[in-house]
């Protein structure tokens, strides 16, 4: 394919899947020789920051301080003037905007940038805010502007077939417009398993013996369920939590664990920037949200051989083979989630069988390069016509 310049435009390079996706996607781009640039708006307040991530795989990153996820006129209407600008300056052949707020005003911008709108506009659904995040009157506006911008957009990318499900049934587009890309992540560098890893983690967390340590990885957040993992850890006797990440609901988790005298069995390490590291500690991962694109922690945990405990939420099906790499349960359901951890605890050997098939399935399904590929023949196909 002829060389393209690319621009992504994030709302913000915060600890996540859609933000190191994106990185990943941008950094194979780069080797194959495109002429790319990731732009990403500000880190909110009390959420960590993957730009040092752009550093380290020589991905060109703008950072847009006007972008931000809360919504605001003025700041949206500064975005939306800096996209276009930099649309006339760059002139790109494609913009490819991420996350709900980047969409919107990459989009707007497109369209406000006359003879200099890119030849392909393609817009990424690494989840969405359409259900579970707002009250009905904000999710039903939500799905009407994602509708509107749809008719904007070249084609649309959803991460999982859950997603694409989800946003056909939302009438957001209709599914021929709507290409399914998993995500595709460099594995081998993201996590580790070894055993010294795994000893000196574990010390780290304060894990003694065959304690059976079970790690979750996230914001601490209405739409994560945390509480649930405290009342989880209060049923599996034995076990230790690690939680690595914070956020708003951090006090609660913490009054909750003392509440239900599992504080001393609970270790919340906030974010952490060595995350791929910690993977080695856990004998078991657990998911517990309301709503998922795709669950990035949980193709992490699998590849380093940690089989997950999930909740049957978005794309998490796209992640987790109930029964084959781990074990997936209804949304909520403390008492489900609990029995599938104690099966874990109690069975080395499921255990054993359940981790090797994760690493394997991970690798296979969630390559870089097959998610670079993708991508690919998705511009050609918008541009060829």
């Amino acid at each position: 394919m002829a060389r393209l310049r690319i621009v992504h435009a994030i709302a913000r390079l915060n600890v996540g899947g859609a933000a190191l996706s994106v990185l990943e996607l941008a950094a194979g781009q780069l080797r194959r020789g495109h002429d790319v640039t990731v732009v990403g708006g500000r880190i909110a307040a009390g959420e960590a920051s993957m730009e040092h991530v752009a550093a380290e795989l020589g991905v060109p990153y703008l950072h847009l301080a006007s972008l931000q996820r809360d919504v605001s006129a003025s700041s949206d209407a500064a975005t939306v003037r800096a996209l276009r600008r930099l649309l006339r300056e760059r002139r790109p052949d494609v913009l490819h905007t991420h996350t709900a707020k980047a969409g919107a005003t990459g989009r707007l911008a497109a369209l406000l940038a006359g003879g200099a709108r890119p030849r392909a506009v393609v817009h990424t659904f690494h989840g969405h805010v359409l259900r579970g995040y707002f009250d009905p009157a904000r999710e039903r506006a939500f799905r009407l502007i994602e509708r509107a911008l749809a008719l904007a957009t070249d084609r649309v990318v959803a991460v999982s077939e859950e997603v694409r499900d989800d946003l056909v049934a939302f009438h957001v587009a209709p599914p021929e417009k709507i290409a399914v890309v998993p995500y595709g992540f460099d594995l081998d560098r993201r996590v580790r398993s070894d055993p010294e890893t795994r000893a000196r983690k574990r010390a780290e967390a304060g894990a003694a013996g065959d304690t059976f340590v079970v790690g979750w990885a996230g914001r601490l957040t209405a739409i994560k369920r945390p509480l649930d993992l405290v009342r989880v850890a209060a049923a599996v006797d034995g076990s230790l939590l690690v939680l690595a990440g914070d956020g708003e609901l951090r006090n609660d988790v913490e009054a909750l664990a003392h509440e239900l005298g599992v504080h001393d069995r609970a270790r919340l390490m906030g974010y952490v920037d060595d995350m791929g590291a910690w993977y080695a500690a856990f004998d078991a991962f657990l998911l517990t949200s309301l709503n998922e694109g795709t669950p990035v922690v949980g193709i992490e945990a699998q590849a380093a051989g940690v089989p997950v405990v999930a909740t049957d939420a978005g794309g998490t099906r796209t992640v987790v083979a109930d029964g084959e790499t781990g074990f997936v349960v209804p949304v909520g359901d403390v008492d489900a989630m609990a029995d599938r951890l104690r099966t874990l605890r109690d069975d080395t050997a499921l255990r054993e069988r359940l981790a090797e098939t994760g690493r394997e399935r991970m690798r296979s399904a969630f390559s870089i390069e097959r998610m670079v590929e993708d991508v690919e023949n998705l511009y050609e196909e918008i541009l060829s016509r």
